[in-house]
């Protein structure tokens, strides 16, 4: 296994990663999270890859077609939902709706970033560097932001609840959650045998999601303002 090819596949997954997050964290430039927080959220994101793996393996093992698309998302999306619960979300930094989705969208890069170097790795490993090229670029455009709508669309439903009592938070974090897992299936499923054109619509949705997510950062920072009113 070529050190070098680890390194280009890691930069190749990484620094688009990085690109968004700094990206997003503009966003929260007010009142900046703690760097620490921000990064033990990131590495968090890459454990849940770690232990997805052997659970999509067993859900390969046992399923198939839709059924198996499905499983993978759930997968996925709770993991990194309860990964947020047990890394950052109970820590006393976290005190202002808008910090529900700075974290949620952070451990979102943090599996992408491992993810997409994965799927760099073997193309590149094989000597097919204009596939992985094309993987990275696909990913960052596509995929990334998809795990970035989806986490941002669990952070955003716990940000408008955020100082409403306990059971109602409960609820909403729940339908934000349920609501990633369909955003991030109907991506799957159109995307499987999506070609030219119906890959540049999936896409247009991905980025219309994205630009919905500004919107809600906007929405939430409002709600903030005139809660401390």
């Amino acid at each position: 296994m070529s050190p070098s090819v680890i390194a280009l596949a890691c930069l190749g997954g990484f620094i688009p990663a990085f690109f968004w997050l700094w990206f997003w964290l503009r966003e929260d430039k007010n009142r900046p999270e703690p760097k620490l927080l921000i990064a033990s959220a990131f590495f968090a994101g890459m454990g849940v890859v770690v232990i997805t793996l052997p659970l999509q393996k067993l859900a390969l093992d046992n399923f198939s077609g839709t059924e198996l698309l499905f499983v993978w998302v759930v997968i996925e999306e709770i993991l990194k939902y309860a990964a947020a619960l047990v890394v950052v979300l109970w820590n006393k930094a976290v005190d202002e709706p808008i910090d529900a989705i700075v974290y949620m969208i952070t451990i979102a890069l943090g599996f992408s970033a491992l993810e997409n170097a994965l799927f760099i790795f073997t193309p590149l490993a094989e000597g097919r560097v204009v596939e992985s090229l094309l993987t990275g670029n696909f990913r960052f455009l596509g995929a990334t932001l998809l795990h970035v709508v989806a986490s941002g669309t669990v952070g955003a439903a716990m940000a408008f609840a955020f100082y409403r009592p306990k059971v109602e938070r409960v609820f909403w974090s729940t339908f934000g959650l349920c609501v990633a897992i369909v955003l991030h299936m109907l991506f799957n499923f159109f995307i499987i045998d999506a070609t030219g054109e119906t890959i540049l619509t999936v896409f247009l949705f991905v980025w219309m999601g994205v630009i919905a997510l500004f919107l809600v950062f906007e929405k939430v920072k409002l709600l903030e303002k005139k809660h401390l009113r």
